[in-house]
């Protein structure tokens, strides 16, 4: 276990994996588009979760994507390494190795295979078998989107009183269970809003910031709401945060990864296929994003 303090204020985003047209990670294409959004203000990234499509990787993949990351990632910004996985065992391995990797905290999905056993107590237990062990700082990952396990903010809590669990990411959206979880964890806990969608209000009831999809595609519109908030401006905060509501659904619950790495292809960046089973969008999907992203001042 670290004694190590973390900062998890500012944005971050949840940053793709790239693979070639054969299928391939492309490690290349990754360091290169950590080089472009290097030059935003955003506090770090995101490496191996849900937007990285870490389930679809092997453990020597996650390991080579990590390491190509933090060689590409300046000093002054955080690397989180999504580590969550099944079982409390494998989950502490590839933390450690995300640890002897570079990472600075590691990110861990609630574990979901065996949804209706995933009770309060045994998450909470999972939790802090790996903070016990953990040489890195460690960060709840609720998504129940993909999971179908809505951890409660009653075990939120509790787990959050381990000093090496230093925050949780929270995408389901529910201000009041946010605002409830700050109010309720200690003072080293910190709550980050899961999604753009709901960035300004999670700011509002005490979240420190956000892991966001859409930081990949508007990392400056993302960085915008986040310093507008913090300058007190929340009639402008507001305003763009309402602004970037169907851009950011667009990324996400419309058209989900495969859009994502397509608005990184017509903004120049690489974004490549997807790794299947997932399908890449067909030509009438793209039209639509591309005009969804026009709209909205991406494009």
């Amino acid at each position: 276990m670290t004694d190590q303090a973390i900062d998890l204020r500012g944005v971050f985003p949840p940053i793709p994996t790239p693979f070639d047209g054969s299928g391939n990670v492309a490690y290349e294409a990754l360091a290169e588009n950590l080089a472009r959004w290097n030059e935003h203000g955003l506090s770090g990234y995101v490496v191996l979760g849900s937007n990285g499509e870490a389930g679809y990787l092997s453990e020597w993949e996650k390991l080579r994507v990590l390491e190509t990351a933090r060689a590409a990632i300046p000093a002054g910004k955080l690397l989180i390494a999504g580590t969550g996985c099944e079982s409390t065992r494998q989950t502490l391995l590839l933390t450690r190795q995300a640890a002897q990797a570079g990472a600075d905290a590691a990110l861990i999905v609630t574990p979901h295979y065996y949804n209706t056993k995933m009770t309060s107590d045994a998450l909470v237990r999972h939790y802090q078998a790996i903070a016990d062990d953990s040489p890195i700082p460690v960060i709840v990952y609720n998504v129940p989107k993909f999971t179908h396990v809505d951890i409660e903010v009653s075990a939120i809590v509790r787990a959050a009183q381990h000093p090496n669990i230093a925050g949780i990411k929270d995408t389901a959206g529910n201000i009041v269970k946010l605002a409830d979880t700050v109010r309720q964890a200690p003072a080293h806990f910190q709550v980050l809003a899961g999604s753009a969608g709901f960035l300004f209000p999670a700011l509002m009831v005490g979240a420190v910031g956000g892991i966001l999809a859409l930081a990949n595609v508007a990392p400056r519109q993302s960085i915008a709401v986040y310093d507008l908030f913090k300058a007190g401006r929340y009639a402008q905060a507001a305003d763009l945060q309402r602004r970037m509501i169907p851009v950011n659904a667009a990324v996400t619950a419309r058209f989900d990864i495969a859009g994502l790495k397509a608005t990184l292809d017509l903004l120049g960046y690489y974004g490549g296929p997807v790794r299947p089973p997932l399908l890449d969008l067909t030509d009438a999907e793209c039209q639509a994003l591309k005009a969804i992203m026009v709209e909205g001042g991406i494009l």
